[in-house]
């Protein structure tokens, strides 16, 4: 692809975004230190034991997270010139993909891994696609429109 490089800072930013918001709800709502989040993100693959597990699980989940922030990025951007032909309004396009990747989160990857079960709440829901709305969708919307008819195109012809 060549706009590989932009799409992987891009990939790398809304990364950054949504682990960032999700460290500070998870430390608003439980006063407990980041450290948790990333071992939650490495039970994913090592089950309840990335808990007692140390530095390495919370860089497992730090990697872990990245790898699916560039997974949903990559796909953004194969699918963005699609989009713009049926919505116009790139806000729009950034509030249905980051409730997308919610989705695909809750209801696919999530399920399938072997993090220990969690408590539903509408509220707690709610503010997770919130997130993902905000720190995903709308900045890649944001960063595609910016982007440029060249990029767009580039995306196309790959």
């Amino acid at each position: 692809m060549k706009n590989l490089n932009q799409i992987l800072k891009a990939g790398l930013l809304v990364g950054t975004l949504d682990i960032l918001a999700a460290c500070l709800q998870f430390f608003i709502n439980t006063s407990k230190e980041p450290s948790v989040v990333f071992k939650f993100i490495a039970s994913g693959v090592f089950g309840t034991k990335a808990f007692s597990g140390g530095v390495p699980m919370i860089i497992a989940g730090l990697i872990f997270h990245y790898v699916i922030a560039l997974a949903f990025t990559f796909l953004f951007f194969t699918l963005y010139p699609k989009m713009r032909l049926f919505i116009k309004n790139n806000i729009l396009i950034g509030i249905l993909y980051g409730a997308f990747v919610w989705l695909v989160m809750k209801f696919i990857v999530v399920p399938l891994s072997a993090t220990p079960p969690q408590p539903f709440t509408y509220k707690g829901e709610a503010i997770a696609m919130g997130i993902l709305i905000v720190c995903i969708g709308i900045p890649l919307s944001i960063i595609a429109a910016r982007s440029g008819r060249k990029f767009i195109k580039a995306l196309e012809d790959d």
